[in-house]
């Protein structure tokens, strides 16, 4: 059983995955922005964090360097539903940041399974 924090300013998000996670065995924390996010990391030092790209606050890109920093061994997935030319391209600079895997928006829950034991195992 893993600890995860999950941060993104949607609540029904946050909500799908802590679902999601806890029924597959997790223990799961929730954070709003990315300030929120790196306050508790530093209180608890989750497992894994998946974190949203844009959100208010702190953005996701800041968090992930910031959350890399402070503990440089820890596991992030970026997740983002950024859309425009290039959609891909904020996770591939989260990635290129630090985050172990992505998780374009929107996702099924096995995508979500998946990624997270791949980045779990690959500690």
């Amino acid at each position: 059983m893993a600890s995860i924090l999950i941060a993104d300013d949607d609540g029904g998000v946050r909500r799908l995955l802590r679902t999601v996670l806890e029924a597959g065995g997790h223990k799961v924390w929730e954070a709003s922005n990315g300030k929120e996010a790196a306050a508790l990391n530093r209180r608890m030092k989750f497992d894994l964090v998946i974190i949203d790209l844009v959100m208010p606050e702190q953005e996701g890109l800041e968090t992930i360097q910031a959350l890399t920093k402070e503990h440089p061994g820890l596991r992030i997935i970026a997740m983002s539903g950024a859309t425009g030319t290039h959609p891909g391209t904020m996770l591939r600079v989260a990635q290129a940041l630090g985050a172990k895997a992505s998780l374009p928006k929107p996702f099924s829950t096995y995508t979500v399974l998946e990624t997270v034991q791949r980045v779990l195992d690959s500690a």
